[in-house]
């Protein structure tokens, strides 16, 4: 397929991108689809990683919890069931944004990489740049978020709901970090939040290449859709690699926007982790973490039957291999795939 690139007012794209011919809503919908109700039903976890990884051991402010069994139990007898929920309607808007916009950006820049033919392979270098471009277009739109929601995951006891580091929900949490710490306090954790950009790029260069190898292994063009079990297996393994490599950028990144921590910056975060809690300080919240992940599998596979049967009418029995319990990020890869493969094969 001929690429259409005549020159035009705007000389850093080209005409075709101008018009926005490749952009698939099916990806912005899977994403947001996946990000939110994973979220509704994992959030208490994702509050105790949060909350594991800003525990230095020198801080009064923060609780000592001994593991994930003793964080729910304190937490509930502190807080009630409803703490486990502080901060979910800002994680919400963070998770559903954050993964639509991903898959929305990602996938824009690859048909368009591609001029338009999804056969033509890009090669690893290629798909990590497109990973890189559409997380850090991604960190700059929902930085703010997340700095909201990571301080009202640490909020415990609220006495002085007027005070300017007690938060009433989002909207009054970016008006306060606004109004006493100006667009830096929004932006707080977002050095560390470029590591998370270098998670996705490997992460995905590592799914794409997979999805692509196994295709030509069976002298199939790489566009070819799988099954489930091949996109679960790839995504886990993809997610699992990434992990292991970036983790330690999480808790970085939350000491950071946590209130009750001072640091200097990055590189001061960094030297007093490692001085204070050694190497494994950089791991911590990553039992939680792991926790958190592991059943989105069967909540994406789920959100991709809905999906699919409120807008098309499309309905499947759910695969007895959802009772089946693999490592995260299913929740993006599945609802893509399925979604945008369904969606699009029914417009032809």
């Amino acid at each position: 397929m001929t690429s259409v690139k005549s020159s035009s007012a705007n000389r850093f794209f080209p005409d075709n991108f101008i018009k926005l011919p490749h952009f698939r809503y099916e990806h912005l919908l899977g994403g947001i689809s996946g990000g939110v109700t994973s979220t509704l039903i994992l959030h208490p976890l994702d509050l105790i990683k949060i909350r594991f990884a800003v525990n230095d051991g020198r801080s009064a402010h923060t609780p000592q919890y001994l593991n994930v069994r003793s964080a729910f139990k304190l937490i509930v007898k502190e807080e009630g069931v409803r703490g486990l929920y502080k901060g979910v309607i800002a994680n919400v808007w963070g998770s559903g944004s954050s993964w639509g916009l991903y898959f929305l950006y990602y996938n824009s820049l690859k048909i368009w990489l591609q001029d338009g033919d999804s056969q033509q392979p890009l090669g690893s270098l290629l798909h990590m740049f497109a990973a890189a471009q559409a997380g850090l277009f991604t960190l700059v739109m929902t930085n703010p978020i997340w700095v909201v929601k990571t301080r009202l995951c640490l909020q415990r006891n609220v006495t002085d709901t007027k005070s300017s580091h007690t938060y009433n929900g989002m909207i009054d949490g970016l008006i306060k970090i606004y109004k006493n710490e100006g667009m830096r306090g929004l932006y707080k954790g977002f050095v560390p939040g470029l590591f998370g950009v270098s998670h996705g790029s490997i992460q995905f260069m590592v799914y794409e290449e997979m999805k692509n190898s196994y295709n030509k292994r069976l002298n199939r063009p790489i566009n070819e859709k799988l099954t489930t079990p091949y996109y679960l297996t790839f995504a886990a393994v993809s997610k699992l690699i990434a992990a292991a490599v970036t983790y330690p950028y999480q808790v970085v990144r939350a000491r950071l926007q946590d209130q009750n921590h001072s640091y200097k910056g990055t590189l001061d975060c960094v030297k007093k982790i490692f001085r204070y809690e050694g190497f494994s300080g950089f791991y911590k919240g990553m039992i939680p973490y792991a926790l958190h992940v592991t059943p989105n599998v069967c909540v994406i596979l789920l959100i991709y039957e809905k999906v699919s049967e409120r807008i098309f009418g499309f309905y499947k029995g759910l695969s007895p291999n959802l009772s089946r319990v693999l490592p995260s990020t299913m929740i993006t890869f599945v609802v893509y795939e399925n979604v945008s493969h369904f969606l699009l094969g029914y417009k032809k």
